[in-house]
């Protein structure tokens, strides 16, 4: 029987949020509410643990003496915050693993066992499951990069803050055959906004997802989510769904689970 991983988006924004998190959505996810983005893989995995994770944690009911690891993009304060770190850490018998850019210089953290990740290296992180990372087109002193999950089997790309690909990091890409992605969607339709050196728009990634299939990152089945959705940016989540329908795109919301 084929085994499946259950995924969970704790929090989808990009460093802009809405101040009804500090009043309606306080104790509750929403779809234009975002919080900082952050997945759960399965029970024990979490990707980023920075601003508004403690919170997303509490809302989706986590248990968070089952994560062992946290797998950091970079450090950013809406993606890595050392106390939220400190905190799932707290009482472990074990020391919760932190797995960053091999280059990567980070503060003294209680119960907390680093980890340098190698480039373009599989790095077995249990038997049935590994990690491999690329270097990301982000600001270069916060240490970025994207991840290569396999599962089971299964490819998963979790690829937030960075614009397109580097070109190492795209050659590795070239016939991965990856069964899901998770893309940064930070600059919605702008095609005037500064952050796109570092990030994608919406045209971006209508040039980049066909790109990618021609040359095998991508299949037909592969499905591709949307995330670090700058609400500022982008029309509400009900309409970005029907923008990008068509491209052949979902958009990930908070609290969304998936089945890789």
């Amino acid at each position: 029987m084929e085994q499946t991983t259950k995924l969970t988006f704790l929090g989808t924004a990009a460093a802009n949020f809405s101040p009804r998190l500090k009043t309606d959505c306080k104790d509750c996810f929403d779809l234009d509410a975002r919080r900082a983005s952050s997945m759960l893989i399965g029970e024990n995995y979490l990707v980023d643990c920075g601003m508004y994770v403690m919170e997303s944690i509490r809302i989706a009911g986590v248990d968070m003496s089952k994560i062992t690891d946290i797998f950091v993009t970079h450090l950013h304060a809406d993606h890595f915050v050392a106390e939220h770190a400190e905190q799932i850490a707290a009482g472990k018998e074990k020391p919760l693993r932190l797995w960053v850019r091999r280059d990567a210089e980070l503060p003294p953290m209680e119960n907390v066992e680093v980890v340098y990740l190698p480039l373009h290296t599989e790095v077995e992180i249990t038997e049935d499951m590994s990690v491999v990372s690329m270097d990301a087109n982000h600001e270069a002193q916060s240490f970025p990069q994207h991840f290569i999950f396999t599962i089971h089997g299964k490819k998963l790309l979790y690829a937030l803050d960075g614009g397109w690909f580097l070109t190492e990091s795209y050659n590795y890409l070239r016939k991965a055959k990856l069964d899901m992605a998770v893309l940064d969607a930070t600059c919605g339709e702008r095609v005037d906004e500064w952050r796109i050196g570092g990030h994608n728009s919406l045209p971006m990634l209508r040039l980049l997802v066909p790109t990618l299939k021609t040359w095998g990152a991508f299949h037909e089945e592969t499905r591709i989510y949307l995330s670090h959705i700058a609400p500022k940016l982008h029309v509400p989540h009900t309409q970005l769904v029907e923008s990008v329908e068509k491209d052949g795109m979902l958009v990930a919301y908070d609290g969304l689970t998936v089945l890789l």
